[in-house]
């Protein structure tokens, strides 16, 4: 949670252990398919849909991007009842939030790093919301699911296989969902592009890129909120560390565990430098931080097939002067989009080689949620509104009684190209398989149910 604290990095360093034997157990050569017999099948969730009704609603984690999310869940009129923070006056905070939204006081848990234990095991509560760091995930959705209520957790939802699996394996055998937050999914250009796709404006799908290249050294050298920890984990893994971002939008355009599932990947990093090279201007020389090693290379670099074929290319880099930057291709036999700016093309359009804009394509393909809420999304700011709609949409789900748009599959399919990509560049770039988290289930289903036109 917010904080910093010595159970916090014990954690971090025992998870680090356990991913060392991981990988010596992978360069033995052991077939994905014999880690996947230790996951016996279970009831799947696969399109579940939750029980309708108005969901009450506990909040772990208050930082930054937890009291953001929870702004949007007010504005949604979603009942908070709850929140947990280990920094008392972060959850105070929160709940004068809620005081002033209108809604009733909510209880506050802050004693220690095991208080959302008594928050997640009320009976009054229907969905948790976990905005913590990522290594307390996993143990706070299990918890939650274990005891009776949805999760709703940030990105990424794990951060080693073993954890992706526990997350289905838990979803599964309580009949719980957990949903991750990828708000990416919900923003604008994303929405529309899913529309086009589902029409067949692009043909048959061939390819797509993602990336989430960010420059986060200023972040990642803070004395506060994410500067606490998060910085911890470039000591400690070399690979892509956030893959979700821009890989969720593009597993959606694919139809990802809907049709067609991710199959195998390789990766590759650069040499580390951009962290040693800001330390060394920004910290005095006494500064503790100038002792830390630094694992992660500055761009890691992933190549992703597909079941059907379709290739995905997925970088990383937090730790270089870059403008931010998701990628957002997705390219097919007849056009092919790409974001940052956006611009689209299509075959024989007019102008010859030059790329077009999306503007003429809004009336007829926005996102009916953009077309409905987009006015208080784009007021509430979170993400340029992505974040509103968000929200907005799990919340819709849960009072019709409608499966989530995102499911425990997408969470543990999404956030494995974090442990998979260190597998491979330990193992000099070699391929490593994707687990089916779904158990051939992927075959059953069709397209994401994110992609609703404005008339639909």
């Amino acid at each position: 949670m917010a904080g910093d604290n010595s159970s916090f990095r014990s954690l971090l360093s025992r998870r680090h252990f356990l991913e060392l034997g991981a990988m010596a157990t992978a360069a033995l050569g052991l077939k994905q398919s014999s880690a996947a017999a230790s996951h016996p099948p279970s009831k799947t969730v696969l399109d579940l849909p939750f029980t309708a009704g108005n969901p009450r609603i506990g909040i772990i984690g208050t930082g930054g991007r937890g009291t953001s999310l929870l702004q949007d869940f007010l504005a949604a009129d979603a009942q908070v009842v709850s929140i947990c923070d280990i920094v008392a006056e972060k959850a105070e905070h929160a709940r004068s939030l809620v005081e002033k939204a209108g809604q009733k006081s909510p209880a506050l848990y802050t004693q220690g790093d095991y208080a959302y234990e008594k928050l997640a095991a009320r009976e009054d509560l229907d969905l948790v919301v976990i905005a913590t760091p990522w290594d307390w995930h996993v143990r706070m959705a299990t918890f939650t699911m274990e005891h009776g209520k949805h999760a709703a957790v940030e990105v990424p939802a794990a951060t080693t296989l073993e954890d992706c699996w526990k997350l289905v394996d838990t979803s599964e055998r309580t009949q719980r969902h957990c949903v991750m937050l990828e708000n990416c999914c919900y923003g604008y250009n994303e929405t529309l592009i899913l529309n086009m796709i589902r029409s067949g404006r692009f043909g048959d799908l061939l390819y797509g890129e993602a990336a989430y290249l960010h420059d986060l050294r200023e972040e990642l050298f803070s004395t506060q909120g994410e500067g606490l920890w998060r910085r911890t984990v470039h000591t400690q893994r070399n690979g892509n560390l956030y893959p979700t971002h821009g890989l969720g939008p593009v597993a959606n355009y694919m139809g990802v565990n809907r049709g067609d599932r991710f199959d195998f990947m390789v990766s590759m990093s650069t040499p580390q430098r951009g962290l040693d090279q800001y330390r060394k201007s920004h910290l005095q020389p006494g500064d503790p931080r100038q002792a830390e090693k630094y694992l992660t290379g500055d761009l890691n670099t992933s190549l992703i097939k597909t079941a059907n074929g379709l290739t995905i290319t997925l970088k990383h880099d937090v730790s270089n002067p870059h403008p931010y930057d998701r990628l957002n291709v997705i390219g097919g036999t007849i056009g092919v989009f790409a974001d940052y700016p956006p611009r689209i093309y299509f075959d024989q359009e007019k102008g010859g080689d030059e790329w077009g804009t999306i503007d003429s394509f809004k009336t007829e393909f926005e996102n009916s949620h953009w077309r409905q809420e987009g006015e208080i999304a784009r007021k509430l700011g979170g993400h340029g509104g992505m974040d509103f709609i968000m929200v907005y949409r799990l919340l819709q789900c849960m009072r019709e009684g409608l499966p989530p748009d995102l499911d425990v599959y997408d969470a543990a399919a999404w956030s494995a190209p974090g442990p998979l990509s260190r597998l491979s560049v330990n193992q000099d770039s070699a391929p490593v398989k994707f687990p089916d988290f779904t158990r051939g289930l992927w075959k059953k289903r069709n397209g994401s149910a994110i992609g609703k036109t404005a008339s639909s």
